[in-house]
Order: structure tokens, then C-alpha cells, then sequence
């Protein structure tokens, strides 16, 4: 496990089963690393429950921020973001200070604008992404987008490319990382419309890194990672597609020996450490969430992936105006 101290603040209220999976995950967090320290986001009685569930010696690891109002699935993001809702007071702890890293798996949709609202986006970035990371046979794979945005414009496209090098590159420690972008077929023309406008795009856009991209890949690949390290795709397809792939981990029974499946996502585009896990997560699936959260900030992940992106000098920045399908 990487040293170093890292406070992540969980929201108690996000998720289907919540409060109890969040409690039963943060309780394996902890247990798993000692230099981890929690700021449970949530009504005071159920934070106060799992703090005397700890050794005396653990208790002092865990600070509380009360708050009652969780960001409901289906209700209005914007409106629940400004809320004094969890996962907004979650990221307010971060802003001042209080928190390194934020963990939810409440609404994705309020998590990302409570994000864009409390820590801004990046330069160039309209809608930021979701990455997760991807067992695949020949290494790790980072999909993009699995969820962040549902828009499927060339120029989203585009953004997440370079997005994704710039992560695969910190957090996977990969030179040259391969870019590819998911489709229907490996041949120029496949895909609909806004796949056919954006392959010609990546063609020309720089990436940062050194990563180079590949063309167009198909779903197998995705699981293979023969023929990309970064696979690039929009928010529904890719979350449509990383819930296959988990159903299909879960009857072959697990997934492959390179590594575990994916449970949470890391949010880029922002300037602050996020990871949403699902909304049905289970109590592993919110520890895997809270170790994912305290390994970026550890490794300085977003700053890092954002002087990756500087090194592009600009060129990198590419806006939704300015490609079209």
C-alpha cells in the first residue's frame, strides 16, 4: 500500500442500500489502511454507530460532518447539487480543506455538478468524464466515459481521448498509452454519425503522453487490451457496455487474474479528487470506492494529469462548437 495520510470524505446517504453498505465499506476501508482517515458526510446517529463499531484506537480516524438530505437518483441534479444535500457537503469539505478526496454512490448526475460547481472544471472541458479502470488480459484498460455525460458528440469524444491518455499515463504509469475509439467495426466509416466525424478528428488531435491513437475498436477489445490501453466512448454506451462486462465477471466467476472489476469510477475533467461507485454498490464496492479515492491523491493524480495536459501547450483544447457530426 502507497504511504501517506489521506482524509476522504464519504457521503453516508449515496446509494441504494445506504446508510448500511456505506457503513459496512468504510468499516472495511479503514481496516485495510491504516493511514486512511474518514469524514463521514450524514445524520450524526448513523455516523456515530459506526465510529463505536471501532477500537478505541481507530476512533480518532473518523470526523463527522451532519447533514440529513441525500441527493435522491431521481430528482433534479442541478437543484439537489446547490441543496445542502450530502454529497454537495462532501465536496464543500474538500473545498475547504477539510477532506483530500470525495466518495459517493448517490446520483452520479448531482455528484458531477456539485463536482463542476464546487471545484470547477479544467480548461477545455464542457462535460467531464468517467473513467474506470478495466481487468483486461493483457493489462489494464481505462473506458471513457461510463456515465458522466450521455452526449455523444464528436468534439465529447474528442475531449475524452485526451482526458483518458493523460490518466492512463499517471495512474496506470503507461508511455505511449493507445487510444482507441470504441465502435461497430475496426474499418473507417463504421459507427453512426458522431463516431464517423470523430475518428477523422482523432487522427489529427494530439494527445498527450506520447499516446498515439489506434483507430477504431470494437467491444472485445475492451476486455482483451490487445489493441488499446484507453478505450473511448460515450457516458451510456460505455456504462451499458461496463455492466455487461461485470455481469459477465460475476457468471464465469470473477474476473481475470490481471486484476479485480472495476467498482467505481474516477471523475476527470474537475479540479478535485471524485470516485462514484455504483448506485447498487455492496460494502466491498464502497471500500474498493475509498481506496481508489485515497490512491489518486496520493499519487497526486489530478494535479499531475493536469500539467500532463499543460504540456499540450493549448492544443489539446478542443470545445463542443468546434467539431460537428
Amino acid at each position: 500500500m502507497e504511504p501517506g495520510t489521506v482524509r476522504i470524505a464519504v457521503d453516508l446517504l449515496g446509494g441504494d442500500d445506504a446508510p448500511a453498505v456505506v457503513v459496512d465499506g468504510a468499516l472495511r476501508a479503514l481496516g485495510a489502511d491504516p493511514d486512511l482517515f474518514l469524514l463521514l458526510v450524514g445524520p450524526p446517529e448513523v455516523a456515530d454507530g459506526l465510529v463505536a463499531m471501532l477500537r478505541p484506537a481507530d476512533r480518532d480516524r473518523v470526523a463527522v460532518r451532519p447533514v440529513r438530505d441525500a441527493a435522491a437518483m431521481t430528482a433534479d441534479p442541478a437543484t439537489l447539487a446547490r441543496a445542502d444535500s450530502t454529497v454537495s457537503a462532501a465536496v464543500a469539505a474538500v473545498c475547504e480543506e477539510a477532506a483530500d478526496a470525495v466518495v459517493s454512490a448517490g446520483s452520479t448526475a448531482a455528484t458531477v455538478t456539485a463536482a463542476v460547481l464546487g471545484f470547477g472544471r479544467w480548461p477545455g472541458v464542457r462535460r467531464p468524464a468517467l473513467v474506470a479502470t478495466l481487468p483486461a488480459l493483457t493489462g489494464p484498460v481505462a473506458l471513457l466515459d461510463v456515465g458522466g455525460s450521455l452526449e455523444a458528440r464528436p468534439a465529447t469524444l474528442a475531449r475524452h481521448a485526451v482526458l483518458g491518455a493523460a490518466y492512463a499515463a499517471v495512474t496506470h504509469g503507461l508511455v505511449r498509452p493507445r487510444v482507441g475509439l470504441l465502435s461497430i467495426g475496426t474499418e473507417p466509416g463504421k459507427g453512426d454519425r458522431a463516431r464517423r466525424a470523430a475518428d477523422p478528428t482523432l487522427v489529427e488531435q494530439p494527445l498527450p503522453a506520447g499516446a498515439h491513437y489506434v483507430g477504431l475498436v470494437e467491444g472485445y477489445d475492451v476486455a482483451t487490451g490487445a489493441r488499446a490501453d484507453v478505450v473511448v466512448t460515450d457516458g451510456f454506451t460505455g456504462n451499458v457496455l461496463l455492466k455487461g462486462i461485470e455481469g459477465a465477471y460475476a457468471m464465469a466467476g470473477g474476473p481475470p487474474a490481471s486484476g479485480g472489476a472495476p467498482r467505481a469510477a474516477a471523475l476527470l475533467g474537475v479540479a478535485g479528487t471524485v470516485v462514484v461507485c455504483h448506485g447498487a454498490a455492496r460494502d466491498d464496492d464502497v471500500a474498493s470506492g475509498i481506496a481508489l479515492a485515497a490512491h489518486l491523491h496520493r499519487r497526486r493524480a489530478v494535479p499531475a494529469i493536469s500539467a500532463v495536459l499543460a504540456g499540450l501547450n493549448g492544443t489539446s483544447h478542443i470545445t463542443d462548437t468546434e467539431v460537428t457530426a
